[in-house]
């Protein structure tokens, strides 16, 4: 009676293993393929609602274009120098808070350098960003 006892909580434990671990291998196979998801270079301005994509893009954006003093060149993107005010701040947050929605292939890093220096934004992402974030900003800087 002991050793059948036993041999079902062997054969009972094995059978956890063995699902447990095929369960393991699903979800880092489902966790990789998600990973690899890329959304497409597009601005996709209905991620927005109708008053935040009025906002976004005829106040916020062109307001911080504006307010940018210099941009340095990334090997994928830019980084863009702006005031360190709270105003400014407050602005930049706002707008790269909705940018990352219409536009989720950016990475998006805000810095304030030391000693009361600089705030910047930068924007980077895979292959391709930079040459989006150009034609982006050359368009918006001839309007």
């Amino acid at each position: 009676m002991k050793t059948s006892f036993v041999f079902i909580v062997v054969a009972l434990l094995a059978l956890l293993y063995i699902v447990s671990g095929r369960s393991i291998r699903a979800n880092e196979t489902a966790l990789s393929q998600s990973a690899k998801h890329e959304s497409p270079f597009a601005c996709n301005a209905f991620a927005l609602s109708p008053e935040v994509r009025k906002r976004h893009f005829e106040n916020l954006g062109p307001s911080l274009l504006k307010l940018t003093k210099s941009r340095r060149e990334l090997p994928d993107g830019y980084e863009f120098e702006l005031p360190a005010d709270n105003k400014t701040y407050q602005l930049l947050t706002e707008w790269a808070f909705q940018e990352r929605l219409c536009c989720p292939f950016f990475d998006i890093d805000l810095r304030f350098d030391r000693e009361g220096g600089p705030l910047w934004l930068r924007l980077t992402g895979r292959s391709g960003t930079k040459e989006f974030i150009k034609e982006e900003f050359d368009l918006a800087s001839s309007r």
